[in-house]
């Protein structure tokens, strides 16, 4: 199953994934994991700003924007709905 995994940036606008990986390192990490990027939690991308980076997320009922260089580090299952 884990070749379904694709990096959060690449989830399309308006799809679920749910988080399986975080290969973040350090203080990076640690942030993520305190903002909610914990292991099968389900996200939702919702939209790209104008010139593409950041990229807005629903996760745990609160939106946050990320950069590619972030998300790059978080990699997820795309799922067809919200479970």
């Amino acid at each position: 199953m884990q070749s379904n995994l694709i990096p959060l940036h690449q989830l399309p606008i308006g799809s679920f994934g749910i988080i399986k990986k975080l290969t973040a390192q350090g203080n990076t990490r640690r942030r993520m994991l305190d903002l909610g990027f914990i292991y099968n939690t389900t996200i939702e991308s919702l939209r790209k700003s104008p010139a593409g980076d950041p990229i807005a997320y629903e996760i745990r009922g609160t939106v946050i924007a990320l950069r590619n260089e972030e998300t790059s580090n978080i990699l997820v299952e795309t799922i067809s709905k919200q479970e």
